[in-house]
């Protein structure tokens, strides 16, 4: 091959490319390594915010574009990779997904279909969450970017169900459907719900009970009310870790309301259902193993590198017949690189997907499930260790139970009113993040302002967590001193 038959994109110098790949490497596992020596957050400089540089016409070695990602990226990322990391469901990630990530990008697959053996690396990934969950071993399943995703397929899946294979040509025809899910159900159910085209009125946020899981008996009325108005329930969605407390609805009534009233279950289970990856927490889920349809999150409590996540049908042939296509170029044969059918675009919408069963199959070869069930437990116990030393302290109190990894509460102070008290622990949040401290996030519960902690970081340690109790009530006291007005208390 002469020279002007080369590939463009190819290094002219293979060993010299080597050499350049390893330090890339040597540098991403440096981050990872010595990331809990820097400040969880820092406020972005504006260098690192620049998006106006003009579109790069020649090119730069990789050294040179790897120095940028080292000046630019890395000292102002999100965070979630240090252990007092609490603000969000995120994952930690680990230093052996950064080698599933650098095989993945070797590999360069497209999971759409075809017959090559990362198909079968997700199919065998499936299988195992199909046993994890006891559902049937030949149950649908594909592997998605997100919880989000997979709801919104579980809820189509629930749909044509419900109105039968005419619902592909005639979408939803008028039908009154209606959903539901508790009040404190996660965004992404009522998005799912609008991209369907039913309308967020077509989704019945039904009230919790005290531990902020969903009211059973408030469910079934509603459903029967809406059955009597002449509307046609199709689906009940429930929790497993809600996103504020973290609480798990009762699967087992649940499905009983279900099978009543012909309702498709569907399990929104985006972290919490993993810990059946804990022999301990296990029994917690009881009734999961009877859900029509399952949606979590690898990226989440099982660190696996973004974006990753998973979907379970009970029963495969209908998800095959929500999302199967008939096209031309798409039809599978008996033998030849076309083989292998039905593939897994027959099963969602996605025709080009990248290879993200890799890093979850990888991790559990690599782990194992026992051990990624240890980790999860330590955060429960790290989690009810902090609610009891909030409960403990004069200047703490707790807002929600403990149900799993998430502890709610707030600052208090003598003569300051509820709604000054609701205005200091959102700064107090934002204090601790822009100090670099701890990033846990707020939200509100029944109008009153929590922190909200939300244990999901393997490397946390009990000292990071006494770090924050400690923090909070020096900020808030100096964050009174400072402040005047509600509207005043100092942040810098």
């Amino acid at each position: 091959m002469g020279d002007s038959e080369k590939s463009l994109l190819e290094p002219a110098d293979w060993d010299a490319f080597r050499k350049e790949a390893h330090r890339a490497l040597d540098v991403a596992l440096d981050f990872s390594r010595d990331r809990a020596e820097r400040a969880v957050w820092t406020p972005l400089p504006e260098h690192a915010r620049t998006v106006d540089e003009p579109l790069p016409r020649g090119g730069e070695s990789l050294q040179e574009v790897v120095g940028e990602v080292e000046r630019r990226v890395l000292p102002h990322t999100l965070g979630n990779t240090h252990p007092r990391f609490w603000g969000w469901v995120n994952g930690s990630g680990t230093p052996s997904g950064i080698v599933s990530q650098l095989l993945t990008g070797a590999i360069n697959a497209n999971l759409g279909g075809r017959d090559h053996s990362p198909i079968y690396i997700e199919r065998q990934l499936i299988r195992w969450m199909c046993e994890l969950f006891d559902f049937p071993l030949d149950a649908g399943g594909l592997i998605c970017t997100g919880t989000s995703t997979a709801t919104l397929y579980g809820l189509a899946v629930a749909r044509h169900r419900a109105l039968g294979a005419a619902s592909r040509q005639q979408g939803n025809s008028q039908s009154p459907l209606v959903a539901y899910c508790s009040a404190q159900a996660h965004v992404s159910v009522s998005k799912a719900v609008e991209l369907m085209g039913l309308g967020s009125d077509a989704l019945r946020p039904v009230p919790v009970l005290d531990d902020f899981s969903i009211d059973c008996s408030a469910l079934a009325d509603q459903i029967a009310a809406d059955v009597e108005a002449g509307l046609q329930p199709f689906a009940v969605i429930s929790s497993v870790g809600s996103v504020n407390t973290g609480a798990i609805d009762d699967l087992q009534q649940v499905n009983a309301i279900c099978e009543q009233y012909r309702c498709w279950h569907h399990v929104d289970g985006a972290f919490g259902a993993l810990i059946s990856l804990s022999e301990t927490l296990r029994p917690r889920l009881a009734g999961i193993e009877k859900a029509d349809s399952l949606a979590f999150d690898f990226h989440k409590w099982m660190h696996v590198t973004y974006s990753s996540a998973c979907l379970l049908v009970r029963d495969r042939e209908e998800h095959l017949a929500t999302f199967a296509t008939a096209h031309s170029y798409l039809r599978g044969e008996q033998r030849g690189v076309a083989g292998g059918a039905p593939w897994p675009n027959d099963f969602g919408i996605d025709l080009s997907r990248g290879f993200a069963a890799l890093g979850p199959w990888m991790l559990l070869r690599e782990m194992g499930s026992e051990r990624l069930g240890l980790a999860i437990e330590r955060n429960c116990e790290q989690a009810a260790w902090l609610g009891r030393t909030v409960d403990e302290h004069p200047q703490l109190e707790l807002l929600a139970p403990v149900s799993l990894n998430i502890v709610c509460f707030r600052y208090v102070a003598s003569g300051v009113s509820e709604e000054q008290l609701n205005r200091l622990n959102r700064h107090l949040v934002v204090e601790l993040q822009c100090r670099g401290i701890a990033v846990p996030s707020f939200t509100e519960l029944h109008g009153t302002t929590a922190i909200r902690v939300c244990i999901a970081n393997h490397r946390t340690a009990e000292a990071d967590l006494q770090a924050l109790v400690d923090a909070v009530p020096l900020l808030g006291e100096e964050l009174l001193r400072a402040g005047g007005e509600p509207d005043d208390f100092a942040v810098d």
